[in-house]
């Protein structure tokens, strides 16, 4: 389907800013983009420090819990961490450890098996812990609809600390505390992940701890060593890297390459990532992933072990493990992706008449069905649910678009499910299986009641046009710096004026599936690679003149940088 191009036009206010930063005009534009419209908040955005992070007393409930687990700590009880089986969960739970460690107490741990269990905290998890001694669970990025287990460790005189930062439903959960930006008070970050919420409540029983807002020594380092898993947890749940989760994300990639933690340095070898500057990609796409895997090929308490107790032969022995489930994860989802897609097409269920997919079969692997819905928007342009099935239950994983909140749409169809949760862009469900029908049909009245047609034409939103002499290294430099990208601050994206293609167009590839060209105007030349594009070489040796949207490269290669394009679409006259 073709791209509706949506190119921002340029704010008048960008040649004054520009001025001010002193950067190139087209970088001005881009904060512009961003919501950076002032001076102040330009210097910030450029450069965020870590004294502008918001103090943990303004996080609803953080001081109440650090009070409890200090009290918990000096009383020698049994604390267990409740945590979730991604990136965030186990992150956030590993900061928690080491914390309550370095305050002197060894805290258990404990997971969900995401298929067997499913997300947050389940009524036979907590039953066990409660036998088996605990004095007070603390969950980590779940928890804050647990309302039916929160009764029940009431009863059984078990403690509760909830730090979550998912929806909250009408009812909240009875705890002895609970830690959430959006729950209790107003905080100024209403997006902060879970290992955010924890890093905070980290930071909470430090000042505890210290008597006053200052944490001594010991606690301030091992602060400083907990960012880089703050940073993983904030830019793999892709909240927006923007305010106080852009300082965590910045700061934490920085050190991320020189945290002393075991697991993270035999993570961070295991990606070939060793010696190497670490950016929001790699995070993305090389270091997440092996973390996920252990929560969605086997089971996620490998991965809080990896950054908890491991030492460094355990943790390289970790992650050889995580290294063999990433690859039975890849190869388990390409397979279920096409038989999703197989489904979608055989039963026409991508019409117009129907703006939401949702596909559903048993022996589909629940660990991957996430990543197969957020495959199948990226196709169709659409939201999608994915239920895999097994004896008589489905478990489902949804992604969505901009313009339709899942979370609601979910609340709305409630009574087919058997439980759900989530955010607007991402959520989850278990379903019986004789329930998919009328689940899908309502689901599918809800969309199409909340979609228009034009919500499913693809968008590429682009920051501004450019004429190819703009793009110096200079000016790439500095949009490199406006890194980390991802979620509210996403990688700057590009629009040519007219180009005349140079040279011929080729593809390269091993699936002879990626094009290669190189670009002119008015004396300037760039060479350009669009990942997947070869199916556009005929156009473009027919047409020779083009509009490129893309996104500004600088490749290194043999000790020389040059400025390049990484094509995302190109647009021929007519």
């Amino acid at each position: 389907m073709d791209k509706k191009w949506l190119i921002t036009p340029t704010s008048p206010l960008c040649a004054e800013l520009a001025a001010g930063w002193r950067l190139p005009k087209l970088v001005a534009q881009l904060l512009v983009n961003r919501g950076v419209d002032r001076a102040t908040l330009g210097e910030r955005f450029l450069t965020p420090r870590l004294k502008d992070l918001h103090p943990p007393a303004q996080l609803p409930g953080s001081q109440k819990a650090a009070e409890i687990i200090i009290d918990a700590i000096r009383k020698k009880r049994k604390i267990v961490l409740y945590g979730d089986y991604d990136v965030d969960g186990t992150t956030g739970l590993a900061i928690l450890w080491h914390t309550i460690r370095c305050a002197g107490r060894e805290a258990g741990f404990y997971v969900p098996h995401r298929v067997d269990e499913g997300y947050g905290l389940n009524r036979k998890a907590v039953e066990r812990l409660a036998d088996d001694g605990a004095d007070l669970i603390v969950t980590i990025d779940c928890g804050i609809t647990a309302v039916e287990e929160a009764e029940f460790l009431r009863k059984r005189g078990v403690g509760l600390i909830v730090t979550d930062h998912h929806t909250p439903q009408k009812t909240l959960p009875v705890a002895d505390a609970i830690v959430h930006p959006q729950v209790g008070g107003c905080y100024d970050n209403p997006h902060l992940c879970g290992a955010g919420v924890a890093f905070k409540l980290a930071w909470s029983i430090g000042q505890a701890l210290a008597g006053g807002e200052r944490v001594d020594a010991s606690f301030r380092s091992l602060l400083v060593d907990l960012l880089p898993l703050a940073a993983l947890g904030t830019i793999a749940d892709v909240v927006p890297l923007v305010g106080e989760n852009r300082i965590i994300a910045r700061h934490g990639l920085q050190s991320l390459p020189s945290c002393e933690l075991p697991g993270i340095q035999a993570l961070i070898e295991s990606a070939g990532l060793l010696n190497e500057e670490i950016d929001g990609y790699d995070v993305g796409f090389k270091l997440a992933p092996r973390i996920n895997a252990a929560g969605r090929m086997g089971h996620a308490r490998l991965a809080v072990e990896l950054f908890t107790r491991a030492n460094a032969d355990r943790a390289r022995e970790i992650t050889l493990y995580l290294e063999t489930h990433n690859r039975s994860r890849q190869s388990t989802e390409r397979k279920i992706y096409k038989q999703a897609r197989e489904l979608v097409e055989q039963r026409g269920l991508a019409s117009d008449s129907r703006r939401i997919l949702v596909v559903a079969a048993e022996g589909w692997h629940a660990g991957v069905i996430g990543i197969v819905a957020s495959r199948l928007v990226a196709h169709y342009h659409r939201p999608a649910v994915v239920i895999a099935l097994a004896d008589g239950r489905g478990q489902g994983s949804a992604r969505s678009i901009d313009s339709f909140d899942l979370a609601k749409a979910f609340a709305d169809c409630g009574e087919h499910l058997v439980s759900h949760g989530g955010h607007a862009m991402a959520a989850g469900l278990q379903i019986e299986a004789d329930r998919i029908p009328a689940f899908a049909e309502s689901l599918v009245e809800v969309a199409n009641n909340r979609l228009t047609a034009a919500d499913l034409i693809p968008k590429l939103r682009l920051d501004a046009e450019v004429d190819l002499e703009e793009l110096t290294m200079p000016t790439a430099e500095a949009i490199s710096a406006l890194g980390p990208f991802g979620a509210g601050n996403p990688k700057p994206r590009l629009a040519t004026a007219w180009v005349d293609v140079v040279s011929e167009p080729r593809c390269v590839g091993k699936q002879q599936d990626h094009l290669q060209a190189t670009f002119a105007q008015n004396g300037v030349q760039i060479k350009a690679i669009g990942f997947g594009l070869g199916y556009l070489l005929e156009d473009l040796k027919q047409h020779r003149r083009c509009r490129v949207a893309f996104e500004p490269i600088i490749n290194e290669f043999r000790g020389r940088r040059s400025v390049e394009m990484q094509m995302l679409d190109v647009k021929f006259s007519g």
